[in-house]
């Protein structure tokens, strides 16, 4: 695999042919903000977070960097005053779906977001998608799925399949940015707790 050459924030760095603009500045140490990225997934661009300037042949673009090719003398903005401006509206929007998600409220610090722009519409789900792509992607179970589209789309499991796989597993849990799944696995162990519930016992082994 050939390498190239490209600058990100005035540092020449060393790709590999294929790298995303994410993976070439990972690879840099320098730090891009993004909550639905995970090295082992396929990239998906959902959260918009990882945004940034790329210049090429005198013109200028802002593009989704998890998603975009690392290419062979493009220069590279992490942060501008545009690129600021627009994660701070989109962590302001999310936070109207995950208040009280850790990690956006640490970026709401570093980018000076106003919780509370936005009305609340507290779904604990900011569509990052990192659960049902890592059951299908890497476990292959499919047990985790979206439903609806647009502003109606929702993140469900699927019970037939989730009875089975779900108990023993809980991987996807801790890839939530906004800690929505921890919670809804301790609701549901609470109703586990009540009489006649009807959940699957977890196995011991």
């Amino acid at each position: 695999m050939s390498e190239i050459l490209l600058q990100i924030d005035g540092k020449e760095v060393q790709a590999q042919e294929g790298m995303t603009v994410l993976e070439a500045a990972q690879s840099a140490g320098i730090a891009i903000p993004t909550l639905c990225y995970h090295k082992q997934l396929e990239p998906f661009g959902a959260c918009r977070l990882c945004l940034v300037e790329v210049e090429s042949r005198g013109s200028t673009r802002l593009v989704v960097s998890c998603v975009y090719p690392a290419e062979p003398q493009i220069t590279v903005r992490t942060r501008s005053a545009k690129v600021d401006r627009i994660r701070k509206m989109i962590i302001e929007l999310l936070l109207a779906h995950a208040p009280d998600a850790f990690d956006l409220q640490d970026l709401a610090k570093e980018y000076g977001a106003d919780r509370n722009r936005f009305e609340k519409e507290a779904s604990f789900c900011i569509h990052c998608g990192l659960c049902v792509r890592y059951c299908a992607e890497v476990k292959k179970k499919n047990a985790v799925g979206f439903v609806d589209r647009g502003i109606r789309k929702e993140i469900s499991f699927i019970p037939e399949i989730a009875a089975q796989e779900c108990w023993n597993c809980k991987e996807c849990f801790p890839l939530c940015p906004t800690e929505a799944l921890q919670a809804a696995y301790v609701l549901v162990e609470a109703f586990r707790s009540l009489p006649g519930a009807a959940f699957p016992a977890e196995s011991k082994e």
